[in-house]
């Protein structure tokens, strides 16, 4: 499975970027439109903000602990994701609010003839906020073309956390890397007292080999792709270097990159390719559980049991 992986860390291509470039909305219909605001009422975090239509809705808040972290589900009552299907999302955590965001299973993505499917998601921070995304793991079926496009703002102080894995779905010729091509962006810029300075600009292509031919250039023969994003004034070398030595307990390949500090906020992007699902699910729940005990005095999530 042949994957390209572009990290830019600065300003330098801000010039390519604009309102309305990654994400300015297409011509074709949307399928689903998930709005969701979360603020803080009486020390707990609760929506401010709440709206869907189409094939995208949340389910009731959770509270897994007495943090005041809420916790919503998105669904997807279609199921799947089909050719020229484009998916919205608006989140907004509000300052000091603290959001835990999941879905209820993973995100299939089927046949795509003609068109890509896409989702395009918009997300802000606030002040001293807080975001755990930590959906099921996206599945890519035989002849199926995804693009995920996220634009992130965040304050200097609050902290983001997004973990993803990307796996192939059955064939029916029991044949692996069925799938066209996956496509991950995620633009992360900082806004401070001087306005949004770009932090990171993500861009994942995965592009599956031609007559299943793998091994070196190919994600080194590995057919499953783990990612974590973090953002937070807290992270440094020595986070990256933790977070590294955690993932070698696993049957994994991972590296892990920093980005520049601006206004005091730093990045760091971990991959890791593996050929189980259930072992990437694993080893991005022990780095987020390192960062959850440590930050927050949290538990690491275990999703299922709720």
């Amino acid at each position: 499975m042949n994957t390209t992986t572009q990290v830019d860390f600065g300003s330098d291509v801000v010039g390519n970027l604009g309102p309305g470039s990654t994400l300015a909305l297409g011509e074709g219909p949307v399928r689903g439109r998930l709005e969701l605001g979360v603020s803080v009422r009486g020390g707990r975090s609760v929506a401010s903000r709440q709206f869907h239509e189409g094939a995208l809705r949340v389910l009731r808040p959770h509270y897994l602990d007495g943090s005041g972290q809420v916790c919503y589900v998105m669904v997807n009552p279609g199921g799947a994701y089909l050719g020229a299907d484009l998916f919205l999302i608006d989140v907004e955590v509000e300052n000091n609010a603290a959001l835990l965001l999941t879905t209820q299973s993973a995100t299939k993505v089927y046949r795509t003839p003609g068109s890509f499917a896409e989702q395009r998601m918009n997300i802000q921070l606030g002040e001293g906020s807080r975001l755990e995304l930590v959906p099921d793991q996206l599945i890519a079926y035989r002849e199926a073309s995804y693009r995920q496009n996220s634009r992130i703002r965040l304050h200097p102080s609050s902290s983001l956390v997004m973990a993803e894995v990307v796996t192939p779905g059955w064939s029916p010729d029991g044949a692996s890397f069925k799938y066209e091509e996956v496509r991950l962006r995620n633009e992360i810029w900082i806004e401070d007292g001087s306005g949004a300075k770009l932090l990171a600009l993500d861009n994942l292509l995965i592009l599956p080999p031609v007559n299943d031919v793998t091994g070196m250039g190919f994600m080194e023969g590995f057919s499953h792709l783990g990612s974590l994003v973090v953002v937070d004034p807290r992270v440094n070398q020595g986070l990256a270097d933790e977070l590294a030595h955690v993932a070698r307990d696993f049957d994994a390949y991972t590296g892990v990159s920093l980005t520049m500090t601006i206004a005091g906020t730093c990045g760091l992007v971990l991959r890791s390719l593996s050929n189980s699902t259930e072992e990437l699910n694993t080893l991005l729940g022990a780095c987020t559980g390192v960062l959850r005990e440590r930050w927050y005095g949290q538990a690491p999530l275990n999703l299922r049991k709720y």
